[in-house]
């Protein structure tokens, strides 16, 4: 997609990618980012009965898992299966369908080949650690929600293309450079930790919001994490996205997450010196079988657009270290 919108890119050794939005200023730049990574499962054994024990893929629960129908990849081919609970049949086992435990260990999945035993599950070239992708069963209403699995984060990796794609097509010249990210390994948390370079000094992360009782997201607009379970993000640069809202009416809510982390919290405990913040579409069953709606991917992506239009935060950021003048309080920005 990058390359049928003609954006230059690298990869890294590991393949996550960086592109470039040139502008005006070199130095320093900014970064959005999202990952392309989502959930699935790994063969961890190859079973007696001619099935496969699996482990998860990301963190996601094994209610979520039962029934999914799913590819697993060996070293030569795919095969078809489903993912089922150890004891699947309701004629079989009558009421312990319903009081077996909610566990990886209690899941199986069953090859769409006439496999009896371990040797034929050998012979197919089914190994331990052959990955399982899960099929998304994409819906879209016409009252304009999307359902699926993995919308984290491809709804994000979406907006984010979209954006970069309003940009070009309308040849705005960015006040700053811009390295659009796209990482690989969020889900297992290392995300953004190797993929920056030293002359970022903001960068923020495009991925799912939390939709649930307690929770002050809504599906329908743009969600700004004030927080998460890796930390504060970054004052300044969190209240500029909030003001870039209310100053163009994009609908927008704030929340807090606490069991949750983003590409933001992996590139700081790598060590990058850098302020974050992170943005949100709406999603409600988070790692389950999701929910957004097109009304806040629309929205999202005109906040990022007016993101990489916006002048630099603040002007000292272009110096690593420095004295006190010039860094930024909280006091003046709100007086």
């Amino acid at each position: 997609e990058l390359e049928s919108l003609g954006t230059p890119f690298e990869l890294t050794r590991r393949g996550a990618i960086r592109a470039t939005l040139e502008g005006e200023q070199r130095s320093p730049d900014r970064a959005i980012v999202t990952h392309l990574d989502t959930l699935g499962a790994m063969v961890r054994e190859l079973k007696t009965n001619g099935r496969l024990g699996i482990v998860m893929i990301g963190h996601w629960s094994a209610r979520f898992a039962e029934g999914a129908r799913v590819t697993i990849f060996t070293d030569r081919h795919s095969y078809r299966g489903t993912i089922l609970p150890l004891k699947a049949s309701g004629h079989v086992y009558n009421k312990e369908i319903d009081s077996q435990p909610v566990s990886w260990d209690n899941l199986e999945v069953r090859v769409d080949e006439k496999v009896q035993d371990k040797e034929d599950l050998k012979n197919f070239g089914f190994n331990v650690g052959d990955y399982v992708a899960v099929d998304t069963d994409l819906e879209i209403t016409k009252s304009g929600f999307i359902k699926a699995r993995h919308l984290d984060n491809k709804a994000g990796v979406t907006c984010q293309l979209a954006a970069i794609k309003a940009i070009q097509d309308a040849k705005i010249k960015l006040p700053v450079d811009c390295h659009p990210l796209f990482t690989i390994t969020e889900e297992e948390g290392t995300g953004a930790s190797s993929v920056l370079h030293g002359d970022v000094a903001s960068m923020v992360a495009i991925d799912n919001s939390t939709v649930a009782t307690g929770q002050n997201s809504k599906e329908d607009s743009v969600i700004i994490a004030m927080r998460d379970q890796g930390g504060l993000y970054d004052y300044h640069l969190t209240h500029k996205l909030i003001k870039l809202c209310e100053d163009h009416k994009i609908p927008y809510v704030r929340d807090v997450f606490r069991h949750y982390r983003s590409d933001a919290a992996s590139a700081l405990s790598a060590g990058n010196d850098i302020r974050t913040a992170l943005i949100c579409f709406g999603l409600d069953a988070s790692h389950g079988y999701e929910r957004s709606h097109i009304d806040s991917l629309i929205s999202l992506t005109q906040l990022i657009c007016l993101y990489l239009m916006s002048e630099t935060e603040i002007t000292r950021d272009k110096d690593e270290l420095g004295s006190l003048e010039g860094f930024p309080q909280q006091f003046e920005e709100n007086t």
